[in-house]
């Protein structure tokens, strides 16, 4: 048995040898070739962008004017319907008001009561005036028939006031659109109770509609009245619907630390409707001779950080320079950016090559294969 164990050392430790050189001479190999990354690359180039500032915001009409009953009945009729257009004073719904024409009968009869009686006064004093002008009748006659007419006369003007009011109650229980426009809601039934605290139906004018949205403290000093501003829905994604600043909130929410911004845009054919989610793009100014990188070759990092004393999300951006066939990670000092680009102060220069396609699988010093550079033709 030790004979048969001597005899085989040898040749297993030939063979040990034998895999060991094997495998350190692959491993050199390896080491000194590597796998290659394929990757696409542009040139960095300096160019003069807009700078500009994009917002969430939500499309209004121009006027929203919810419409609410003075009478407190019950509704008798509804005339119109969610959609329907309609004119300024055009009667949106009737509500029962059979006590009103009652007081507007009342009111009435009197005033015919109290005209009729002025009438008679008035007889009266112009009789005694004639006959005071005689010397046929005193002054404290005459006097007293003055008083007498003074007194119906305000009765006569205290019927009318009262048969104006009952008029403009019965008025009331026709509700009528304070504004031409589209009836956007409808809150209503026949036979429901109308209560002057809810709102019946609302009108919108739609003409010209406005793109509503809230700004940052560190963003609402970029912005001014009669700037202009680009607004896009998901509706229309190839269309651009051009307006302009028309207000900016003078306080900000104590809360939110945002001011409510409103942007005013004609609205041709009604394309654009209330409620609609829309991304309004305002342009500030432009960056002359800046190295403008797309956002799309760069690789993006948000970590939490403070500043003043709050937790503030902080956003870094890193991209790959390809030199001598390898890729070297650059953190970039950024001075703008937005959907599509940024404008960077720091981490890459003029003529240097940058990746664009292929940067989520490197890492730093990795040998890679330039397959495609933007602009160059293939």
């Amino acid at each position: 048995m030790k004979r048969t164990i001597n005899h085989l050392m040898p040749g297993a430790v030939c063979l040990s040898l034998a895999v060991l050189a094997a495998g350190c001479s692959g491993s050199g190999n390896e080491g000194e070739e590597g796998e290659k990354v394929s990757v696409e690359v542009a040139v960095a180039q300096r160019q003069t962008i807009d700078r500009s500032l994009t917002f969430d915001a939500d499309v209004r009409g121009e006027f929203e004017i919810d419409v609410f009953s003075k009478v407190p009945d019950r509704i008798e009729r509804i005339l119109v319907d969610v959609g329907d257009r309609v004119g300024q004073g055009a009667v949106l719904a009737r509500v029962r008001a059979t006590a009103i024409e009652q007081s507007l009968r009342q009111a009435e009869s009197a005033l015919v009561a109290a005209r009729a009686q002025e009438a008679n006064v008035r007889l009266d004093y112009e009789r005694s005036k004639r006959l005071f002008n005689e010397k046929a009748l005193s002054q404290q006659q005459l006097d007293g028939i003055t008083t007498q007419l003074e007194a119906v006369t305000a009765q006569r003007e205290q019927a009318e006031a009262m048969v104006k009011t009952a008029t403009s109650q019965l008025h009331d229980a026709q509700i009528t659109a304070p504004i031409a426009g589209i009836v956007a809601a409808r809150n209503c039934e026949e036979g429901d109770m109308a209560s002057p605290a809810q709102a019946l139906f609302t009108i919108v004018r739609m003409n010209r509609v406005k793109a509503a949205f809230d700004v940052s403290e560190s963003e609402i000093g970029f912005l001014k009245t009669g700037q202009s501003a680009e607004v896009r829905v998901k509706s229309y994604p190839d269309r651009i619907f051009n307006g302009k600043i028309a207000e900016i909130s003078p306080v900000l929410d104590r809360m939110t630390r945002l001011g409510r911004v409103e942007a005013l845009l004609d609205n041709p054919g009604q394309l654009l409707k209330p409620g609609m989610f829309a991304r309004v793009e305002v342009r500030i100014g432009t960056l002359d001779s800046v190295i403008v990188v797309p956002r799309r070759a760069t690789i993006e990092r948000s970590t939490m950080g403070q500043q003043g004393g709050k937790d503030v999300v902080v956003r870094s951006f890193t991209l790959y320079v390809v030199k001598d066939n390898r890729a070297w990670q650059r953190t970039l000092g950024v001075s703008y950016v937005n959907h599509e680009v940024l404008a960077l102060s720091d981490g890459l220069a003029e003529g240097e090559e940058y990746v664009t396609v292929g940067q989520n699988s490197l890492r730093d010093s990795v040998r890679v294969e330039i397959t495609r550079r933007e602009g160059q033709k293939q």
